[in-house]
Formats: structure tokens, C-alpha cells, sequence
């Protein structure tokens, strides 16, 4: 096997090089001799004594090497707004993609770490265009106030922000995306004080991270939900520092470690000094954290209430807060953009399918003319699919079907229509269901689109609604597809999966068709809106069809489609963003 460098990099100072020791010392022990590992340590001042204890450690397999990384901060000072970032270690590992051209990707490790794992495995995990690849930070997941803090000052999700001492950064996508002149950015424009500059990488790094399993960075803190054995790299977090406390969780690790090393009896010399009052300042420390965070959540100026003020058109911060009350309230049928005026769709006003020469050449302009529409879209970059999962199960489909979407933005029709014709099924023509005053009263283009491009509009009138029920069932029946948004409303950029309304199923089931169900998911972009939100990436995910059981009669047959389209859904959503489909409806109190 070709013996592949694999780069590594540390940063520290002179105070802490010999806990980087213990780290280095449990990795090069653990790791597989099938590989070649250059060992950088980033710093700007570390003594020649301790260079010469750490260059100790190198062997055949692993080369040791110092980068201070004075020259390149002082390359960057005019762009640097305070000189107090120059001592900062932690924002080192900003610096290696560019420092660094000759990697495409390298492995970040804090100091206070031990690894049991083979880092290779680490380094070898294809985290395709991510920008990184990193674990959840357990502080955000299990303390209530972080969680707050990153959801309402930096505006990501508690379930979807990683602690960055343990990365796997993927150099091209720093480079490509310009990650340090963004961070640098950031510096500029907003001060974070709570976790510092790994605030600043999830900001940069929303929806762009790749989730490793979480033993690769087993956080010493609250529940571990797997056997420490598993851990592949111990964090010993905050005040979780074995060299601190005699009875530090998994303590006895780093211990057996750092006997193997020449710094041990340095580091034991500073665990037996560690005295009463340094341990009673780590806990105001600790409690002095968790209230800042509390206090940033309070701020009116805060991180993110500054970007909705100041950059973010008010009706979408409107919608955006109508979404979370709507939510909190249980009204998830209920639309929170107002529709336009609707009049009364009567029998008379529509043929739903059997249409004349005029309204068949109608539907052919407007398909043209929604063709140029949609490419527009796509060169400006407002509607992005970068990828369509499961096709096979659409192409596949041999019979008229149901197609389930999830709701939330105007143009997200356009995107099914995407993979209809890329399933490549020119015999079955594609329906949508649509609202009835989208029919009636939506002006301009918009409107002329919504009444000839194939759109079965439902309607307030009886009879109207009877010619409705019936069309479905000839489109289903003759063997075409039917777009049907069965959580009823739409939420504007809403990513969870809302609770499903039963007239989608009752339709397969009444027609004995399958129900194929679709959900889009969506990532940030580097784009921003002219609303001040960045432009969405979709991914179309489409599950294997769900087809009524023969044994079943038409009402558990609706309710059972009806139960496996929400489990398809909710595996989608979990699977995708990583994070437990919860929501914050509140129950009512007895």
C-alpha cells in the first residue's frame, strides 16, 4: 500500500505542549502503520526544551513538525480589526488551508484530547463537499442555555452545532469558499464572547458539515451513550481536565497515557498544585459561561436580531416569527402568508380535463412559457436542485400514482416537476393540486400559469368540488401522476415535516394506486437573497412507493399509506439534517 502523508495539525503554546504530547503520544500508539502522518504543531513561541520533548515522539511512520505562525498573522494584521486574536490559539486552524496549499484536507485535534481510535480512519472518511466534517457539541445538545444561545444569537440549531476541536477539514471547500476572509468578516462585524471562534465556524459552516459519528470526539461531559471503550477520541472539555482534578471522568485514560511520556511528572506536579481555590475558579468560570450565554440571548443586539433588523426584509422576518408561533400553537393546516382575495370557483368556470382546442394550446404556451421560466430560475441561482435522490423509484412506477411533497415555497412544485421529467415517463402526464384562489384570483404571469399549466384547483363550491373528485379519479385511473401537498399549508422555508391531512390517501386508496412519496430537503447556500436569507440548495428525495394492501378496505388502507408517509418523512428529515423531528407545540395545560 502507498504510504499516503496524512496531516495533522495542533496548536498551542509553551504552557500547554505537554498535554499536545499525551494526545500525540495515544495517536501514534493507535494508529495503523500502513500510512505516513506529518505532525504540525501551530504556535508563535514554544521553547527549544520542550520542541526537543516532543520531537521524542516521532518515529518511522510519523514526522514531527513546529509552524510558527507568527510571519502569516503579521501578513494578515490590516485585515485582523484587534491585535488580541494574535494570541488566540484556537483561531489557528483557520489559518491551515491557507498556510497550507499542498493539502486538499487535514485533520484539526485539540491538545486536551486522547485518541484510541487508528486516525487514519478519521483522515479517510470521504466528507465529499463539506466543508468540514466534525460532532455535535454536546453542551448545545445537553444544557438547555447553550442550546438557546446558538438558536437564538447565531441562528443554527442546538441539534446542529459541532464542537470544533476535533475537525476534518476539507481544504479544497476552505479555499473554494474563501472560509478565513469570511471569518475575518465576521470579526469585523459582531464580537462573539460565548465560544468564540467555534461560534464563528458554525456560523461560516451552516448546512456545509459533514456529522462523524460522535466517538470521534466523545466530549467528557454530561451522558455518554456508549461504552467509553467505543470513544475513538476522548475531549476532555472545559473543566474536564484530568491534570486539574483527581477524579476526572475517564481520568485514568489520559493517565495511562501520559505515564509514557517524559512530561508525565511535569504534568502530575501540576494536577498535585492544583489547589482548592483554582478548582472553586473553575466553577464561577463554568457558571460565569452559562450566564453569558443566557445574557447574549437576552441582548437585543445580538448576533442575529442585528442581521433581521438590518439586512433581512421584514416580511420574511414576520413570516419567519408567524412560523414559530403557528408552530408553538399546534396550527400547522394553516397558512401564514396571506393568499390573495379568492372568488368562488364554480362548475361552469372549468373543465378540469377534458379541454377544447383553445385551452389545450393554452396549456402548451403556458408550459413553454413556465420552461423559460424555470431555466431562469436556475441560471440565477433562485432555484438550485443539486441532486435527486431515489429516481429509480420514480421511473419505475407503472400505474397512475399519488405524489406526496412536502410545502414550502411557491417554486417547489417546479422542483417535482424536475424529477417527473427526469424519470423519463412522457405516456403519464403530471397534475397539481392547487388552491382554488391561486385559480381564480392570482394576477399576472403567476396566474396565467396556474390555470393552464395541468393544475386541478380545488374549490369552496360543492358541485365544483364533485367535477374535482371526479377528474382525480379519470387522472389516476387513466395512469397519470398527481401532485398533491397533503400537510395542506405552506411554511415558508419550514424544513420540519408537518402533520398530514387524510385526502391525498383517501384519493390511492379509492383508486387503488400507489402513493410515492417526495420530501425536499434544503441547505444554505453562499448566496444571499434579496430578502437577506441565503438562496436554498434542494435535495429531492423520493421513497420507494407505498402501494394499498389487497387485504385491507378503503379505510385502512388511506390510514395506513397515510401513517407510512409520515415515518417516510420524519427517517428523511432525521437522517438528512441530523437532527430528532421535534416540535415546540405546547400542550395545553390541564
Amino acid at each position: 500500500m502507498e504510504n499516503k502523508i496524512i496531516p495533522i495539525f495542533y496548536a498551542c503554546d509553551d504552557n500547554f505542549v505537554k498535554y499536545t504530547i499525551v494526545s500525540m503520544k495515544s495517536m501514534i500508539l493507535n494508529a495503523s502503520k500502513d500510512f505516513k502522518y506529518k505532525l504540525y504543531i501551530l504556535h508563535t513561541g514554544i521553547t527549544e526544551g520542550m520542541m526537543d520533548k516532543v520531537y521524542e515522539l516521532a518515529n518511522d511512520n510519523f514526522e514531527i513538525s513546529f509552524q510558527d505562525v507568527t510571519n502569516y498573522l503579521h501578513s494578515i494584521s490590516d485585515k485582523l480589526p484587534i491585535r488580541d486574536y494574535y494570541s488566540k490559539t484556537t483561531y489557528y486552524r483557520l489559518f491551515i488551508a491557507e498556510m497550507f496549499p499542498e493539502y486538499d484536507k487535514a485533520v484539526y485535534i485539540d491538545s486536551d484530547t486522547v485518541v484510541q481510535g487508528d486516525i487514519s480512519e478519521l483522515y479517510n472518511t470521504n466528507i465529499r463537499d463539506a466543508y468540514l466534517g466534525a460532532c455535535h457539541e454536546q453542551a448545545m445538545v445537553q444544557v438547555d442555555e447553550y442550546g438557546t444561545y446558538v438558536e437564538k444569537v447565531i441562528g443554527i440549531s442546538r441539534y446542529n452545532f459541532f464542537n470544533a476541536g476535533i475537525l476534518l477539514i476539507n481544504c479544497d471547500q476552505f479555499r473554494l469558499h474563501f472560509i478565513l476572509d469570511k471569518f475575518i468578516q465576521y470579526l469585523h462585524t459582531y464580537n462573539f464572547v460565548v465560544t468564540q471562534d467555534e461560534d464563528y465556524l458554525n456560523l461560516i459552516c451552516k448546512d456545509h458539515v459533514y456529522w462523524l459519528d460522535q466517538r470521534w470526539n466523545t466530549e467528557i461531559f454530561g451522558d455518554i451513550p456508549y461504552p467509553i471503550s467505543e470513544a475513538k477520541i476522548l475531549h476532555y472539555i472545559m473543566t474536564s481536565k484530568p491534570w486539574h482534578y483527581h477524579d476526572c471522568r475517564h481520568g485514568d485514560i489520559f493517565w495511562k497515557y501520559a505515564e509514557q511520556t517524559s512530561v508525565y511528572e511535569e504534568i502530575l506536579d501540576v494536577l498535585n498544585s492544583y489547589t482548592d481555590d483554582l478548582r472553586e475558579r473553575d466553577r464561577i468560570s463554568c457558571d460565569n459561561l452559562l450566564q453569558l450565554a443566557v445574557k447574549e440571548t437576552q441582548r437585543d443586539d445580538n448576533f442575529l436580531n442585528r442581521v433581521n433588523r438590518e439586512k433581512r426584509a421584514k416580511d420574511r422576518v414576520d413570516i419567519v416569527k408567524k412560523i414559530e408561533q403557528f408552530e408553538r400553537e399546534g396550527r400547522f393546516d394553516e397558512d401564514v402568508e396571506e393568499d390573495p382575495p379568492s372568488r368562488e370557483l364554480l362548475p361552469e368556470d372549468i373543465e378540469y380535463i377534458r379541454k377544447g382546442t383553445s385551452e389545450r394550446l393554452k396549456t402548451k404556451f403556458a408550459y413553454m412559457m413556465a420552461r423559460r421560466f424555470v431555466n431562469q430560475l436556475i441560471d440565477e441561482k433562485k432555484l438550485i436542485v443539486k441532486e435527486i435522490k431515489g429516481l429509480e423509484n420514480f421511473k419505475a412506477l407503472d400505474s397512475g400514482a399519488v405524489i406526496t411533497c412536502n410545502h414550502f415555497n411557491a417554486f417547489d412544485s417546479f422542483a417535482i416537476q424536475l424529477a417527473y421529467e427526469a424519470a423519463e415517463q412522457p405516456d403519464r402526464t403530471f397534475y397539481r393540486i392547487i388552491r382554488e384562489g391561486n385559480y381564480t384570483s392570482f394576477p399576472g404571469f403567476y396566474g396565467f400559469l396556474m390555470r393552464h399549466c395541468n393544475t386541478l384547483p380545488l374549490s369552496s363550491n360543492r358541485k365544483t368540488m364533485n367535477k374535482f373528485t371526479e377528474a382525480v379519479n379519470t387522472v389516476l385511473k387513466e395512469g397519470h401522476f398527481v401532485l398533491v401537498y397533503p400537510e395542506q399549508s405552506m411554511w415558508w422555508n419550514y424544513r420540519k415535516p408537518k402533520p398530514l391531512k387524510s385526502g391525498a390517501y383517501i384519493f390511492a386508496a379509492r383508486n387503488n394506486v400507489p402513493v410515492l412519496p417526495c420530501f425536499i430537503t434544503m441547505k444554505d447556500t453562499d448566496i444571499m437573497g434579496d430578502d437577506g436569507y441565503f438562496v436554498q440548495e434542494y435535495t429531492i428525495h423520493i421513497a420507494p412507493p407505498i402501494y394499498p394492501d389487497p387485504e385491507l378496505n378503503y379505510r385502512k388502507n388511506f390510514a395506513m399509506m397515510m401513517e407510512k408517509n409520515a415515518e417516510v418523512w420524519k427517517n428523511i428529515y432525521e437522517k438528512e439534517y441530523n437532527i430528532p423531528l421535534e416540535y415546540t407545540t405546547e400542550k395545553p395545560t390541564e
